[in-house]
C-alpha cells in the first residue's frame, strides 16, 4: 500500500465518520461513501489480507511484517473513525431522521444521486452487456426495497445468516445492513440479544458477520481483478435501485416498535405535493443539491491532489 503520513490517516477516519454516520440511516450504505470517497478498492483488498499466510506472516516474520501485510495503518484509522462517528454523530443523525427525515434525506439523495454519475463514470468501456448488468442491479436494489419484512426469529443458523448477509450489504454500495435485518426479520431479536447480553445470540450473529465479511470481500476483489467494469456497472445499479428507499416523501404503510421506537418498516414512495404535510419542498431541493454537489467538489479536490 502507499507511504501515508499523519494527515493522510486523519483523512481516512474522516471519511470512516462519514461511513458511519451513513450506516446510521436505514436505507444509506458505508459502502456507498466509501466508494465516493475512492477507499473502497484499498478496503476490499486490505479485509482480503485477513487469511491463514497472515498469521503464518506474524509466526515467522513478527508484528511489523503482519501490520504491514494487513494494511493495519489504513484499517485501524478508518474504523476508529467509524466507531466515533457511530458513538457522536449517530445521536445527530438519529435526531434529524426523527425531528427532520424530509431535509435529512433530501440531502443523503442529492448525495446519492450524484454518485451515480460518479461511479458509473468509472466504467471504463460501455457494451451491452454492461448496461443489462446495471439495469439487472437496478432492478434488484430496488426489489429489495419494495419487500415485506418476514416475522421475527430466534434460530440461530437463521441469525448467523441474517449477520452474514447484513455485513455484506453493507460492504455493498446502496444497500444498507441494518435495512436488510429488518426484512430479515432479525431486527429486534438482535436489539433485544445486545440489550439483554445475550452472548450466544450476540456471538452467532458476530461469527456470521465475519463470515459473511471475508468471504463475500474476496468475491468482490476477484470480481475488480477479472469483470472490473461489469463489477462497477452492477454497483452502479446498485445505488441507483436504492434510490427509491431514501426518496424524502413517503406513505408509511406499516410500522413496527422496537424497544421503545416506532418504525415503518413498509413504505410507499409518493410525490412531495401529495404529502400530508409541510412537504418543505424548498428546503429539500437546497439540501439536495448541496448533497449532490459536494460530491463533484471533493472529486475536484481528489483530482488536484
Amino acid at each position: 500500500m502507499e507511504n501515508r503520513n499523519l494527515l493522510h490517516y486523519l483523512v481516512i477516519a474522516l471519511k470512516g465518520m462519514a461511513m458511519g454516520a451513513a450506516d446510521v440511516v436505514p436505507g444509506v450504505s458505508g459502502g456507498t461513501i466509501a466508494f465516493i470517497s475512492g477507499i473502497y478498492e484499498e478496503l476490499i483488498t486490505s479485509i482480503n489480507q485477513i487469511n491463514i499466510s497472515l498469521f503464518h506472516t506474524l509466526r515467522k516474520k513478527g508484528f511489523k511484517a503482519f501490520w504491514s501485510q494487513l494494511n493495519g495503518n489504513f484499517l485501524l484509522a478508518l474504523f476508529l473513525g467509524i466507531f466515533i462517528s457511530l458513538f457522536s454523530l449517530a445521536t445527530l443523525v438519529s435526531w434529524l431522521l426523527e425531528n427532520e427525515p424530509i431535509l435529512l434525506w433530501s440531502f443523503f439523495f442529492g448525495l446519492v444521486l450524484a454518485s451515480i454519475f460518479f461511479v458509473g463514470k468509472a466504467i471504463a468501456k460501455w457494451k451491452p452487456v454492461t448496461v443489462l448488468v446495471l439495469l439487472l442491479g437496478a432492478a434488484l436494489a430496488y426489489y429489495i426495497t419494495i419487500l415485506p419484512p418476514i416475522e421475527n426469529t430466534a434460530s440461530l443458523p437463521f441469525l448467523f445468516l441474517s449477520g452474514a448477509l447484513a455485513v455484506c450489504a453493507m460492504i455493498l454500495p446502496g444497500i444498507s445492513g441494518a435495512f436488510i435485518l429488518v426484512l430479515l426479520g432479525s431486527y429486534k431479536t438482535i436489539l433485544d440479544a445486545v440489550h439483554e447480553r445475550n452472548l450466544a445470540l450476540v456471538a452467532t450473529v458476530a461469527l456470521g458477520a465475519v463470515f459473511g465479511l471475508l468471504s463475500f470481500a474476496r468475491l468482490l476483489k476477484w470480481m475488480f481483478a477479472h469483470y472490473k467494469n461489469i463489477t462497477l456497472a452492477l454497483l452502479t445499479g446498485f445505488i441507483l435501485g436504492s434510490l427509491n428507499k431514501i426518496w424524502p416523501w413517503k406513505q408509511v404503510l406499516e410500522t413496527r416498535t422496537f424497544g421503545d421506537k416506532i418504525v415503518p418498516i413498509r413504505e410507499r414512495s409518493i410525490s412531495p405535493f401529495a404529502f400530508e404535510g409541510d412537504n418543505q419542498l424548498i428546503h429539500a431541493l437546497v439540501l439536495a443539491t448541496i448533497g449532490f454537489c459536494l460530491i463533484f467538489m471533493l472529486e475536484k479536490v481528489a483530482a488536484k491532489k
